[in-house]
């Protein structure tokens, strides 16, 4: 066998590609592939978008993902992305300030950010790859407008790749009769990944809830004897900010780097003393890092200030913070009570009613509808807490009231 030979058996796809990854027989519209970390899920996307624009389907795709990061890091240029699918002669032309990549036979794909779905108003496209949308903020009108714009040529497509929640839209999706659904778990591919970290995941999370929405690809519903509710919070969730009276960025600190999460959300409350959840910039990263990208979060939203826990290491997350940004109002705030006492209130709001997501939060809403008491809460629920009890809670004589 020569070596043009070999490298073309590196890059057939149909060699390697499990039944479960190669592309629908049939008519649909929609290829839904829901599937647990480790999948493929990526690699499949990838791969349908290089097949479609090789038999010629495929001429103006649509590539959106949660932000223009994972974009650009994931779906281009990752490791199973776009740009590694190729041999040298037949490389696409990648030109990131254009958000373009250009096949060799003269097809396009365009990058858009579901954090911007206007961008994907008015462009149109006859095949698109939609990834891990239930990451997606603005879920309803980045969808919407995508598939509005999907109406070129004779059979317009998209491939959904990601890992489920439980929202309405995926539930309504999986229903239609022009979705195919593909269902799988990270088991399915585990010739194509490290014995360690097989091993490692299944310690950890097999027989967990989170192993079942993360490795096997299950829509879960609500945790018994949970605080919140997701009905809850799917009634009052909002796409258009009200005016505000106090915005702050509410962080729930960690200490030790990489390995845990530093709880940052955005929060308002309007003057009708509604609050509204407005981002969540949480991030796993060192104390310098999450500080910037709290101070960035603060200059972003003209925020008030920001409210920091302070129980462990208040006075050292402090002075990182005015490190970044000397002048930074900063709120120091001291748990003197249990975490559920705490986060009662808090969810007593959101059952009345009076805190709305103002678009999607997919891993702040897990946390909110799966935690129980006797867990360690989780640094994204404590964040929340933090930032509706200042801002919608008043304070009488040591307890917290309800306005």
């Amino acid at each position: 066998m020569s070596d043009d030979e070999a490298l073309a058996l590196l890059y057939d796809w149909d060699l390697w590609a499990r039944d479960n990854q190669r592309i629908p027989e049939g008519k649909w519209f929609v290829w839904l592939i829901l599937a647990g970390r480790g999948f493929g899920k990526t690699r499949t996307g990838a791969e349908t978008v290089k097949e479609s624009v090789e038999n010629g389907t495929a001429k103006r795709i649509a590539l959106v993902g949660p932000t223009a990061a994972d974009v650009r890091d994931v779906m281009i240029e990752g490791e199973s992305g776009l740009m590694n699918l190729f041999s040298a002669n037949l490389q696409p032309k990648y030109e990131p300030s254009k958000r373009r990549v250009t096949f060799s036979n003269g097809a396009i794909a365009t990058a858009y950010s579901a954090e911007e779905p206007n961008r994907l108003r008015g462009p149109q496209s006859d095949f698109a790859w939609a990834d891990e949308p239930c990451s997606w903020k603005y879920l309803d009108d980045s969808w919407s407008n995508l598939i509005f714009g999907l109406r070129l040529g004779k059979s317009p497509r998209v491939i959904v790749t990601g890992t489920p929640r439980p929202f309405k839209w995926l539930k309504d999706l999986i229903k239609s009769e022009n979705t195919y659904v593909t269902r799988g778990s990270t088991f399915d591919n585990v010739a194509n990944l490290s014995e360690n970290f097989i091993r490692e995941i299944k310690s950890k999370y097999e027989s967990t809830r989170l192993g079942r929405q993360e490795l096997f690809a299950e829509i879960l519903e609500d945790v018994e004897g949970a605080l919140w509710k997701r009905q809850t919070i799917e009634d009052n969730r909002i796409k258009v900010i009200p005016i505000l009276k106090r915005v702050i960025v509410a962080v729930d600190p960690c200490l030790s780097g990489l390995s845990d999460e530093c709880g940052i959300i955005i929060c308002g409350v309007d003057f009708n003393n509604f609050g509204y959840v407005l981002d969540d910039k949480s991030i796993c990263a060192s104390p310098n890092e999450w500080a910037k990208v709290v101070v960035s979060a603060y200059h972003e939203w003209k925020a008030d200030k920001v409210v920091i826990e302070s129980n462990l290491g208040g006075d050292f997350m402090r002075q990182v913070l005015l490190t970044v940004d000397s002048r930074l109002p900063i709120q120091k705030v001291t748990a003197t009570r249990g975490k559920v006492t705490r986060a009662e209130p808090v969810a007593s709001l959101y059952e009345q009613g009076k805190v709305k997501h103002v678009g999607y939060f997919g891993k702040l809403e897990d946390q909110l509808c799966t935690w129980t008491q006797g867990e360690n809460s989780p640094d994204r629920l404590d964040a929340l807490v933090w930032g509706m009890t200042e801002l919608c809670l008043e304070k009488k004589g040591g307890k917290v009231v309800i306005f």
